[in-house]
């Protein structure tokens, strides 16, 4: 299935990863930009569009810069837990029913920046990877792997049985998210954006923590609650000296 990815620094960081492009559309005023020299020393196809033909191509702001490239990658369990290095103490970050394609965007852009080494999403219930998810991830799709599993709580269970400890996000019952040693092996799960885990993927969880909230509001959105928690375990695995 072909799809199309936009913006400049998406499809920037896709020609730095030589990532296949079929065809790459840039607007007409963008003919000697750097990009399409990089475009055109590669050998792709350099399509020059006006603006209007361009806005008929996707919805979002292209910024003068559309690839066609094939259907992003997603992996099964098994190839991606095989590609976690033995020297790490691996994170994975799991997405129960999690359907803003900018959260999940948002979510691999964070786990990149801490070097983690895997998002886990539900075949039919999650967002898949589109072109909202790579250009909100800045990149990120390309360098994190996206295993695509059918039932994420048996998931979870043999992530257990391989020597992982879940850590669920909640407000009841959970202790404060600083209070919690992360330095062992971990897959971290978020909630959807209205219910949060499901009852089912909650009694997997080893730990569940919650982040202190102040004021009238009561929650954080879905990336920005994952991103303080990627970046709290982080800073316990390599602390200041």
């Amino acid at each position: 299935m072909t799809q199309y990815i936009y913006g400049k620094n998406v499809v920037n960081n896709m020609l730095k990863h030589k990532r296949d492009i079929k065809v790459l559309y840039v607007q007409e005023s963008h003919k000697n930009d750097p990009l399409v020299q990089l475009a055109n020393k590669q050998g792709l196809m350099v399509k020059q569009l006006p603006r209007k033909e361009m806005d008929k191509l996707v919805s979002g702001n292209h910024q003068g810069y559309i690839a066609q490239i094939q259907e992003y990658k997603t992996y099964d369990l098994a190839e991606l837990l095989e590609c976690i290095p033995s020297s790490k103490t691996p994170l994975l970050v799991a997405c129960d029913e999690l359907k803003d394609p900018q959260n999940l965007g948002a979510i691999l852009r964070t786990m990149a920046c801490v070097d983690g080494d895997g998002v886990i999403i539900e075949k039919n219930r999650s967002v898949s990877l589109n072109a909202t998810v790579a250009k909100v991830s800045v990149g990120a799709i390309d360098t994190i792997k996206v295993a695509q599993v059918t039932n994420l709580s048996q998931t979870l269970k043999q992530l257990k049985k391989e020597g992982y400890w879940i850590i669920g996000t909640d407000v009841n019952e959970a202790q404060d998210y600083r209070q919690l040693d992360y330095n062992m092996p971990i897959v971290l799960v978020i909630g959807s954006e209205a219910s949060g885990m499901r009852r089912l993927v909650a009694e997997e969880c080893d730990f569940k923590v919650k982040i202190p909230m102040h004021g009238e509001v009561g929650s954080l959105n879905a990336a920005v609650a994952c991103g303080v928690l990627l970046y709290q375990i982080y800073s316990q695995r390599f602390p200041l000296k």
